[in-house]
Order: C-alpha cells, then sequence, then structure tokens
C-alpha cells in the first residue's frame, strides 16, 4: 500500500454519495452498462441497481455489497451492485431507503432534467438501449425527466443520457457543499476502506468467516493476534 493509493482511496471514500443512485432496468449491453457504471463512479455513487434482462447481463455472481469487476481499472470495483428480480421489488427496495425516482423518459409530464433537486435521495431509472423503460416502471416512477434534443434524433445513447444527468446531480451537489465532508456511516467507511486497499484479504476473510483486521492511519494491516 502505497501512500499515494492510501489517500487517493480515503479521499474517494470521502465523496460518496449514499443518496444518489441509478436503477437500470434491463439495460443488458455490457459497453453501455460498463459506461454507466463509470459514470457513477465519477460524480461519486456508492452503489448502482440492476433490473437484469432475460438474456444479458450475467448476474448469479454477482454480491451486492461486493465489487465484482476483476480488473483493476473497471468502475464495478468502486461501484457497488445490488440486482433484484424485477421492477416492483426494486422500486419497493429504494422507496423503503427514502429515494425519489426520476425516470428517464419522454411522456407528457417529462420535465427538463435541471429542474430536478438532485440534492435530495436520488434515483435516476433508465431503461433498455431500444425500448427505454417499461411502462410499468414509468408508472411506478415519481416523475419523468428528459434531455432537450435539438437535432433531428430523439434520444441519447442510455450510458450518455446517464452521465448527462448524472453530472447536474453532481453540479448541485457540490454547490451545496454535499462533496465537502464524508456521508457514509463510520462501520460502512470502515468497511469499504480495507475491501477497496485489500481486496484479496477481504476476499480471503469473509471465506473463513474473519472479521476484518484494523487498519493503521497509514493504511497498513494491523493483524494482531488474527495473523492470516
Amino acid at each position: 500500500m502505497t501512500p499515494e493509493r492510501w489517500q487517493k482511496i480515503q479521499q474517494v471514500l470521502a465523496r460518496r454519495q449514499p443518496d444518489l443512485t441509478v436503477l437500470m432496468e434491463r439495460v443488458h449491453k455490457w459497453h453501455n452498462f460498463s459506461a454507466v457504471l463509470r459514470s457513477c463512479d465519477a460524480v461519486g455513487v456508492l452503489e448502482a441497481h440492476l433490473i437484469p434482462a432475460a438474456h444479458g447481463i450475467p448476474t448469479e455472481d454477482q454480491n451486492p455489497s461486493r465489487h465484482t469487476a476483476a480488473t483493476s481499472g473497471s468502475a464495478a470495483k468502486w461501484v457497488g451492485l445490488r440486482t433484484y428480480p424485477d421492477t416492483p421489488s426494486a422500486f419497493a427496495d429504494l422507496r423503503s431507503r427514502g429515494f425519489v425516482i426520476y425516470a428517464a423518459h419522454f411522456s407528457h409530464k417529462a420535465i427538463d432534467y435541471r429542474e430536478v433537486d438532485y440534492t435530495q435521495p436520488t434515483c435516476i431509472l433508465l431503461g433498455t438501449e431500444k425500448w427505454g423503460v417499461t411502462e410499468e416502471a414509468a408508472t411506478l416512477a415519481d416523475g419523468h425527466i428528459v434531455i432537450p434534443m435539438m437535432g433531428m434524433v430523439q434520444s441519447l445513447n442510455v450510458s450518455v443520457a446517464a452521465a448527462v444527468i448524472l453530472f447536474e446531480a453532481q453540479r448541485q451537489r457540490i454547490q451545496a457543499g454535499m462533496y465537502d465532508r464524508p456521508r457514509l456511516e463510520p462501520a460502512l467507511h470502515q468497511r469499504l476502506l480495507f475491501e477497496w486497499a485489500y481486496p484479496d484479504w477481504a476476499e480471503r476473510c469473509r471465506k473463513e468467516g474473519r472479521d476484518y483486521p484494523a487498519l493503521s492511519p497509514e493504511g497498513e494491516i494491523l493483524w494482531g493476534d488474527a495473523k492470516p
């Protein structure tokens, strides 16, 4: 653990926003899925949500409490992913945690995406690459938002739309000072510090049913009597 790496991990975790997220409804193309997660990481989203397509991104090995990617450059290492069997269960879980859900969906009641107050607990709902969100999800959503289009095409690619909306949310939250102080609960913050800094040791501890060891202020593992 280099000092630079340790400092970067601490800085990123200190800016994570537990009350800003996205829900991908049956987004099934890997490049779009990865691009959305990359934007989530860039603006500080702690955890994303997914309702898998019947034939799309495999999720059977994904654990909502862990970072799932194998490569160090992947945003999925730094953004948690929670999956659901269907749309109603996803909405129920998000609403139980206080999220207001806005669907990126063109309708008669849709408003400009910049008119939303993203400083409140906000979930952005994104639909399939071709058809957008389902009618079920559109009906369940608290509101509909659109990105104004001045050209011939009617919509942006789902991952581009996600980035545009998320960076507006980031802009509002920066102005509100929401990145100026850590916003994670202390226990979650400490758990993620260890998992991000030492993913291999974290995996071993989980398999063996052991608590994570403490970390020194410099990011070194303090094994104590729980040596490997």
